[in-house]
C-alpha cells in the first residue's frame, strides 16, 4: 500500500472534506443524521475520521450537500473506496490500546514525526529486548502471545525509517530516560549504543535534553507531531496515555505543541553532544556488568 494511501489518512481527510461541504451547505450535524437515518455520532465520527463511511451513505451526503460535479464526486468516492481498506496493524487491534490503531495507521503515511520523549525510548528506535522489557512491564495482565504480537507491530513500525522514502525523525528525549535501566544493564547498554548509531542515519535527529536545563517545555509529558506529504492534510498531534490516547487537529493545539518543540529543541544538547553523552551513558551502564 502505497504510503499516502493509509486508510485511516483517507478517512480523515475524507471526513475533513464532508465537514466543509456540509458547513458550505449551512446544514447541522443532526440534519445529516436525521437524512441518514443514524445517530449524530456516527455522522461526527465520520468527519473526524474516526469511523468508515459507507460508500452508500457518502454518496447520499454528496446529494444532499448538492454537490453535482461528477469530477469532485468521483474524487471523494475514491478516497473513501480506500478509506475501507484494511491496514497490516488491523490484525492486531485486539492487542493494541484505545487509538493506538489509528496512532500507526497516522504514522503509516505520515512524511516527518517530531518526538519529544520523558520516561521511554521513543518506540521507532528500540531494539527489540528494549521493546520488550517495556511491553512487559506496562502490560502486566499479557500472555506470550500477546506480548509478542505488540512486539511484532513495534518492529514492523521500524520499517517506515528505512523504506524507499524513509520518514524523517526527530526526537528530543529527557536525559532521565537514559539513565533508567529498562531490562537490565545490559539491554539499556545496547539500546543507547543502538540510539547513538541511529542517529547517525541522514533522515534521524536525536537530541538530549539534559537535567541541568530545570523547567521545561515538556514537562506536561511525552508527544508527537506528524506531518504529512499532502499539504491537504493537516498536521496532526498526538498524545499518549495510560487509558486512552488523545488526538489533537486544532490549529491552536498544533501550534502550541510545536512552538513547544521548538523550544524543547533549542534547550536540547546539539545531535554532536547529544551523541557524546549518549556513549557516556553506556559506558556507565558497561560498568556494572
Amino acid at each position: 500500500m502505497p504510503e499516502s494511501h493509509s486508510p485511516t489518512v483517507r478517512r480523515r481527510r475524507l471526513g475533513m472534506e464532508l465537514r466543509k461541504l456540509r458547513e458550505a451547505a449551512g446544514m447541522r450535524i443532526e440534519d445529516v443524521a436525521k437524512h441518514l437515518e443514524c445517530s449524530m455520532s456516527r455522522v461526527s465520527r465520520i468527519e473526524t475520521g474516526r469511523s468508515v463511511a459507507r460508500i452508500r451513505d457518502v454518496r447520499d451526503m454528496l446529494d444532499h450537500y448538492h454537490v453535482t460535479d461528477e469530477a469532485q464526486r468521483e474524487v471523494l468516492l475514491a478516497i473513501a473506496r480506500e478509506a475501507q481498506e484494511k491496514g497490516w496493524w488491523t490484525v492486531f487491534e485486539g492487542v493494541l490500546a484505545a487509538g493506538l490503531d489509528t496512532y500507526v495507521g497516522l504514522e503509516e503515511s505520515a512524511s516527518s514525526l517530531r518526538i519529544f520523549q520523558n520516561s521511554l525510548v521513543t518506540g521507532l528506535l528500540q531494539t527489540e529486548e528494549y521493546a520488550r522489557a517495556v511491553i512487559a512491564a506496562s502490560r502486566l495482565t499479557a500472555g506470550q502471545e500477546e506480548i509478542d504480537h505488540l512486539l511484532a507491530v513495534r518492529m514492523r513500525r521500524q520499517e517506515l525509517l528505512t523504506r524507499e522514502s524513509p520518514l524523517e525523525l526527530w526526537a528530543v528525549l529527557d536525559e532521565a530516560l537514559l539513565r533508567r535501566p529498562v531490562g537490565g544493564p545490559a539491554i539499556m547498554r545496547a539500546q543507547l549504543m543502538h540510539l547513538s548509531e541511529a542517529a547517525q542515519q541522514s533522515n534521524i535527529t536525536v537530541q538530549v535534553l539534559p537535567f541541568q536545563r530545570g523547567a521545561h517545555a515538556g514537562l506536561d509529558g511525552p508527544f508527537t507531531i506528524l506531518t504529512f506529504p499532502d499539504p491537504t492534510d493537516l498536521d496532526v498531534v498526538y498524545v499518549p496515555g495510560t487509558a486512552w490516547n488523545v488526538f489533537l487537529e486544532r490549529e491552536k493545539d498544533v501550534r502550541r505543541h510545536t512552538l513547544g518543540f521548538d523550544h524543547l529543541r533549542a534547550e536540547a544538547l546539539p545531535p554532536d553532544e547529544s551523541a557524546e553523552l549518549l556513549y557516556r551513558a553506556a559506558d556507565d551502564f558497561k560498568s556494572e556488568l
